[in-house]
């Protein structure tokens, strides 16, 4: 049975092109050589904000198969590529300390800001690619 999409307006604090590291999840238990726990960091390639999901650079990868279409010059195979990640398994980045942290809004000079909760330094937007 599939889930009933949200209908409205949805607003996520992580956005396109942030970096955010996973506090759940598969990828929150990687681990080094020495054989210390490290979580995965990566940069935010997408966000569904009515599904609560995210795709992260580099992380869930899952293979896909695709037929070839030689209409429309479309090559077949096995291709991978990330899958989605449901948002409340990653975090944002702390620009101070590196470690995960939640994010609030604040007035700063007249402008909207987000601010990291764990160190109150300012996080930058996101480029757009």
């Amino acid at each position: 049975m599939k889930k009933e999409i949200k209908k409205g307006v949805y607003k996520t604090k992580i956005k396109q092109g942030d970096k955010v590291i996973f506090i759940a999840g598969k990828e929150y238990n990687i681990f080094d050589k020495d054989g210390k726990r490290k979580p995965y960091v990566g940069k935010v390639i997408a966000v569904d904000p009515r599904r609560g999901k995210v795709k992260v650079e580099g992380a869930r990868l899952v293979k896909k198969h695709r037929k070839p279409i030689p209409q429309l010059n479309i090559e077949g195979g096995i291709f991978e590529e990330e899958a989605w990640v449901d948002i409340s398994n990653v975090a944002l980045v702390d620009p101070k300390t590196g470690k995960p942290t939640r994010i609030r809004y604040e007035i700063r000079d007249g402008k909207k800001v987000r601010v990291a909760v764990r160190s109150g330094e300012v996080i930058p937007e996101p480029k757009k690619a």
